[in-house]
C-alpha cells in the first residue's frame, strides 16, 4: 500500500516562506517521478511542480521563480520550497507519484497552506 504524508503547512504573511514535506513509503521512491499539486476552494487540482526519477524539474508558470521541488531518495522525501509567497497560494498542498504525467498513487490528507495578512 502506497502511503503519502505531507507536512509542513501552516498560516503565514503574504512574502513569507514555507517548506512542504512529504515521505513516501510502499514504492520504490528513486524510479518514479514525484510531483505536489494543489487545491483552492472553489478550484480543481492542479500540478505545480514536478521532479523526475533523475532530477529534473518542471513548475506552473504561476509559481516559476518562487517555488523549489526537490529529493532525497534517501529518506524518500520530497520537498517543496515556497517562497514570495501570496494570497492566491492559499489551497491543500498534495504530493503524489507521476508516471506518464498524471498521478499514480492514491491521494494522501494534504497538508493546508494559507497566505493571508
Amino acid at each position: 500500500q502506497v502511503q503519502l504524508v505531507e507536512s509542513g503547512g501552516g498560516l503565514v504573511q503574504p512574502g513569507g516562506s514555507l517548506r512542504l514535506s512529504c515521505v513516501a513509503s510502499g514504492i520504490i521512491f528513486s524510479i518514479n517521478g514525484m510531483g505536489w499539486y494543489r487545491q483552492a476552494p472553489g478550484k480543481q487540482r492542479e500540478l505545480v511542480a514536478r521532479i523526475t526519477s533523475g532530477g529534473s524539474t518542471d513548475y506552473a508558470d504561476s509559481v516559476k521563480g518562487r517555488f523549489t521541488i526537490s529529493r532525497d531518495n534517501a529518506k524518500k522525501t520530497v520537498y517543496l520550497q515556497m517562497n514570495t509567497l501570496k494570497p492566491e497560494d492559499t489551497a491543500v498542498y498534495y504530493c503524489n507519484t507521476v508516471n506518464g504525467g498524471l498521478p499514480s498513487s492514491g491521494w494522501g490528507q494534504g497538508t493546508q497552506v494559507t497566505v493571508s495578512s
